[in-house]
């Protein structure tokens, strides 16, 4: 693929993000037209009704979606570099649900140390992921279907976990029911502020750790060959994806379908090298999640349908339909 081309491919689906996120700004119960909106971002509201629902209620709301979506599928770009298997993706690896159960853990069991909840969900994802890695490593390198068995042991067990949590802490639970569906409902800048440093960091390591992804999707004798240290490259790649998808848990609960089907469609459009890949699988997942969480809560309003059950409405008949045509 020509240089130009991917590149343009990537700037299309970006201009495509921004726009969706102003129509976005837009629906509601209450209707904004988009003159008002651009007046009120770019400072000259004459509607303090307006200024409230835009700058206070939705723009958090869209901005939350955007870095989530682009979060959880870089990890998902960056695990199935690191396992070399499409299948991989943080839902699938256990490393949400290692990081769910760890959340909820302090919510439900110990809610007056919330603010430790982002370091917790790092924890349980490092933690699930471990134990994966080391079950579906062999010296012969990393063994695919190893990883969905040990990705599925690790969500059963995890599962188990929160549903323990769920049981023992039942008059607690309903402040949790909407992180554990993965809702941006009721989401403000509290949550934009918690999750947008860590984000930050998260993206510039990856556009850093580009040419390390390359090598080690080549195959570990060949990154051998080039002089690398290969399980040092895996490490820090699986790091950063349990870091990005952990600090995503930890700000809206569980996402899944995204790590795993969107960089296969960033792969279709710009190809497999992640100087390409991994920007385009970050601006398409946060175009993926934001147009799931914007139809959400406007297809079945009053309802606001949390993003993660509308994902796996969505990605899992996706996911199918992928598989019938082989295109793993």
């Amino acid at each position: 693929m020509k240089k130009s081309r991917g590149w343009m491919i990537v700037l299309l689906t970006a201009a495509l993000v921004i726009l969706i996120a102003i129509i976005a700004i837009g629906l509601g119960s209450v209707r904004v037209p988009i003159p008002e909106i651009l007046k009120t971002l770019f400072g000259y509201a004459n509607d303090d009704m307006y200024h409230t629902i835009i700058l206070d209620i939705r723009l958090p709301r869209v901005i939350l979606a955007i870095i989530v979506g682009a979060n959880i599928a870089i990890s998902g770009a960056l695990l199935q570099a690191v396992m070399g298997n499409p299948l991989a993706d943080p839902g699938l690896t256990g490393v949400t649900s290692g990081a769910s159960a760890m959340v909820l853990l302090i919510m439900l069991a110990a809610p007056q140390y919330t603010g430790l909840i982002p370091i917790a969900a790092f924890i349980g994802g490092v933690i699930a992921a471990a134990i994966v890695y080391s079950l579906a490593w062999r010296k012969t390198g990393i063994s695919p279907i190893t990883i969905i068995l040990s990705g599925v042991a690790v969500n059963a067990i995890c599962g188990g976990v929160i549903g323990y949590l769920s049981l023992m802490y039942s008059d607690r639970l309903p402040t949790a029911v909407q992180w554990m569906n993965g809702s941006l409902a009721a989401k403000g800048n509290n949550a934009l502020y918690m999750i947008l440093p860590y984000a930050l960091i998260g993206w510039v390591l990856s556009i850093l750790a580009i040419r390390k992804a390359n090598i080690i999707r080549l195959g570990d004798q060949v990154a051998s060959n080039l002089g690398e240290n290969v399980n040092r490259i895996r490490i820090w790649l699986s790091l950063l994806a349990v870091f990005l998808a952990a600090i995503s848990v930890a700000a809206i609960g569980m996402i899944g379908f995204v790590g795993l089907i969107v960089p296969h469609m960033a792969r279709l459009m710009v190809g497999s090298n992640y100087k390409f890949m991994l920007p385009m699988s970050m601006v398409l997942g946060a175009l993926v999640l934001l147009i799931a969480d914007t139809g959400g809560r406007t297809l079945f309003a009053p309802l606001d349908i949390p993003s993660g059950i509308l994902m796996a409405a969505i990605g899992g008949p996706y996911f199918l339909y992928l598989m019938r045509r082989r295109s793993f």
